[in-house]
C-alpha cells in the first residue's frame, strides 16, 4: 500500500537529501594539510643550558612562548608542523653557547643569526622585568621588525683555529699568574735572588730555574709547596713550547700561509699576533674600510655630539679583547724598529703620556695590516730623512 505524503513533507525530505548531497561535497573537497609557502616566520630564543625559551612570530601576528630542550631538531620539527614551507629566520644573543647552535639551525634550512647581547634595543620597561619569556619574545619581535643585525659567523674550521690560538693565551695568562705567586712565596719567606739574578730579565731561564729547585725552608710541607709550584711552571712552559709549535705548523697550512707572509712583513707583527689576527679575522673582505677594521678592534674614540658640540672622548670601551691587546703589545715592538712608527711616537709623546700615545701608533699599525691583506702586498718600510 503506498502512503501519499504531504506537500510539506515532501519538501522536506527533499531538502534533507539536497543538504546531505551538498554536506558529502564538502567533505569530499576539504583540504586539510597546511601550507606557508612565501611566507616568513621569526623566531626569537632565549638560549640556557638545559632549555631554549623560544617565541614564535608570523608577518602578521604572534604566535606563542613555549620552553623546548636544547636541540635545533626539536625547534626545526615544531616549525615544519606548524608552518610547513614557510621560510624560517631565528635569532639569539651570543653567550656561553658559542655558534654551535647557529650552526645546527643554520644546517636544518632555518636563517639564523647571532646578536651581539649589547646591540639590542632595550626599553627601560624591559630591563627592569627582564624574564626568559621578556627577552624570547623582544629578539623575536625586533628580528621581525629587521632592527637587528647579527655579528660576523666564521666556518667551523677557523673557529677551531681561533680557540687553539686563544689556549695559548690563556696559558701565558695562567704561567704570568704563577710566576708572580712563586715570586710572593720567596719574599713572603725572605729568600733573596743571588747576584746573578738581581735583574727580572734573567729569571725564569734554565739555569734559574735551576738555582730555585735548591731554595730549602724549614719544613717539609715548606718545601712542598714550594716544589708543587716550581712543578707546575715547568708544566705551563712545556704546553706553552708545544703550543709554539703547533702554531707554526698551522701558520703554513693553505688556508694561511699566503696572509701569513704578508701580515708578517708589517713592523712589530710576529708569529702569534699574525695568526692571532688571521684567525680571528677570517676573510679581511668582511670590513668596507680600516675605520670598520680598527672599529672592531676597538681602536677608535668614543664621541659625544650634541648640537654644535662636539666631544671626541679617551679609547672606546667597546674592543676586541685579543686584537687589541695583541696590537698594542706589536706597537712597542714596532716603534723601536720601524723609524716612520719612531718618530711619530716621539712626536705624539712631546703633547701626551706613552701610553696614550702608543695607541694612536697601534692605529696606524691597523692601517697597515688592513692595507696589506687587502691590497695582497708586502709592506715596505719607509725610510725617514
Amino acid at each position: 500500500m503506498q502512503v501519499k505524503l504531504h506537500k510539506s513533507q515532501e519538501y522536506y525530505i527533499f531538502e534533507k537529501r539536497n543538504l546531505k548531497h551538498k554536506t558529502q561535497g564538502l567533505m569530499q573537497t576539504q583540504r586539510k594539510e597546511l601550507n606557508f609557502e612565501g611566507q616568513n616566520i621569526f623566531v626569537g630564543i632565549d638560549v640556557h643550558l638545559k632549555s631554549w625559551n623560544v617565541s614564535i612570530f608570523t608577518e602578521d601576528l604572534y604566535h606563542r612562548t613555549f620552553n623546548q630542550p636544547p636541540k635545533a631538531e626539536s625547534l626545526s620539527t615544531y616549525l615544519k608542523l606548524n608552518f610547513p614551507n614557510a621560510i624560517y629566520h631565528s635569532v639569539y644573543e651570543a653567550g656561553f653557547s658559542g655558534l654551535h647552535a647557529h650552526y645546527e639551525l643554520t644546517n636544518l634550512g632555518i636563517h639564523n643569526i647571532v646578536i651581539n647581547p649589547a646591540d639590542v634595543p632595550t626599553s627601560d620597561k624591559e630591563r627592569r622585568r627582564k624574564t626568559d619569556k621578556v627577552d624570547s619574545h623582544k629578539l623575536a619581535r625586533f628580528l621581525r621588525n629587521n632592527e637587528l643585525k647579527g655579528i660576523y659567523t666564521p666556518s667551523q674550521d677557523i673557529l677551531e683555529d681561533r680557540s687553539f690560538v686563544r689556549v695559548r693565551s690563556s696559558i701565558v695568562k695562567d704561567q704570568s699568574r704563577l710566576k708572580n705567586r712563586l715570586k710572593s712565596t720567596l719574599y713572603f719567606y725572605g729568600i733573596e735572588f743571588p747576584v746573578e739574578f738581581q735583574k727580572s730579565n734573567t729569571h725564569w731561564s734554565k739555569r734559574f730555574m735551576v738555582w730555585l729547585k735548591t731554595v730549602q725552608l724549614k719544613s717539609r710541607s715548606g718545601n712542598m709547596a714550594l716544589a708543587m709550584l716550581i712543578k707546575e711552571a715547568e708544566q705551563l712552559r712545556s704546553l706553552l713550547l708545544e703550543v709554539n709549535k703547533e702554531l707554526k705548523v698551522l701558520s703554513i697550512a693553505e688556508r694561511y700561509a699566503k696572509n701569513m707572509e704578508l701580515i708578517r712583513s708589517v713592523p712589530g707583527i710576529g708569529l702569534i699576533t699574525g695568526m692571532l689576527f688571521l684567525s680571528e679575522i677570517e676573510t679581511i673582505k668582511r670590513f668596507d674600510n680600516n675605520d670598520k677594521f680598527a672599529g672592531m678592534i676597538g681602536i677608535v674614540p668614543d664621541c659625544h655630539s650634541s648640537g654644535a658640540k662636539e666631544q671626541i672622548g679617551e679609547i672606546t670601551p667597546r674592543r676586541h679583547v685579543h686584537l687589541r691587546r695583541g696590537l698594542i703589545e706589536s706597537s712597542w715592538i714596532a716603534v723601536r724598529i720601524d723609524p716612520a712608527l719612531s718618530k711619530a711616537f716621539s712626536d705624539y709623546s712631546k703633547r701626551m703620556e706613552p701610553n696614550k700615545a702608543i695607541v694612536r701608533i697601534a692605529r696606524k699599525l691597523s692601517n697597515r695590516i688592513y692595507f696589506v691583506l687587502k691590497n695582497e702586498k708586502k709592506y715596505e718600510t719607509r725610510i725617514v730623512k
